[in-house]
């Protein structure tokens, strides 16, 4: 079921460096979510991981991945800063991998997302 649940889709695109950086532990990664007419982007010194498009499936995951990331989707023209750990990233990029359109996705949506939050800790500016 899991796997039936998770598709790479035109909605997402996930890039090469975003599996690699995840592959070693760490604790603080900086990372920047940025908007722009194309959609919306994750970077890692200055290098894509993820992009979500601007598709219905792609703007609800935009979303979803911001909240992993503890952030909001900034403005068109703007960006983000977030700092995460590896654990909260790979949370992050499942999200990204998951069929919006499979309403067996939501559960794992949901676990993906209290797994983050709870890994990310408190968070005292309520972002």
């Amino acid at each position: 079921i899991i796997l039936a649940a998770m598709v790479e889709s035109v909605d997402v695109e996930i890039f090469d460096g975003a599996d690699r950086l995840v592959e070693i532990p760490r604790a603080h990664l900086a990372l920047k979510m940025r908007q722009g007419r194309e959609g919306m982007v994750v970077l890692h010194q200055d290098q894509a991981l993820l992009r979500c498009h601007l598709t219905r499936n792609g703007i609800l995951t935009a979303g979803f991945v911001a909240e992993a990331l503890g952030v909001k989707v900034p403005s068109l023209g703007e960006e983000v800063q977030a700092r995460v750990s590896t654990g909260v990233l790979f949370r992050a990029l499942s999200i990204a991998r998951l069929d919006l359109t499979n309403d067996a996705s939501f559960p794992l949506l949901e676990r993906l997302l209290e797994d983050a939050a709870m890994q990310r800790g408190p968070n005292p500016t309520g972002a």
